[in-house]
């Protein structure tokens, strides 16, 4: 059975294995900077789950920024017929990829 933790980062959870990469929000760092997750809510090391209520007390996820860049565009359209109203608007989500490399308990 492999080791996993549930995490929070950008108001979202992540499940996450040593090794993985995720995509979260964007962070402040740059490439190789490390950044250590502590808000999490479960930890599984050895085949023994530790839930949190809602945090494990001294449970960490260090990770490593992989890189960084802008999500693919969403267009934001409002229309109102019969009024001549139209609105186009446009967005594009910053995002930071995160290298998990450890799961501990501290």
């Amino acid at each position: 059975m492999n080791d996993f933790a549930i995490v929070t980062t950008g108001g979202k959870q992540y499940r996450v294995q040593t090794g993985d990469t995720i995509r979260v929000e964007s962070l402040a760092g740059d490439v190789g900077d490390t950044v250590d997750l502590t808000d999490v809510h479960l930890v599984s090391l050895d085949g023994e789950v530790s839930i949190g209520a809602p945090t494990v007390p001294g449970a960490k996820v260090v990770t490593e920024i992989a890189g960084s860049g802008k999500g693919k565009k969403i267009i934001i359209f409002k229309y109102k017929h019969k009024t001549r109203y139209r609105r186009k608007n446009g967005h594009r989500q910053l995002y930071t990829d995160l290298m998990v490399n450890d799961i501990s308990l501290g």
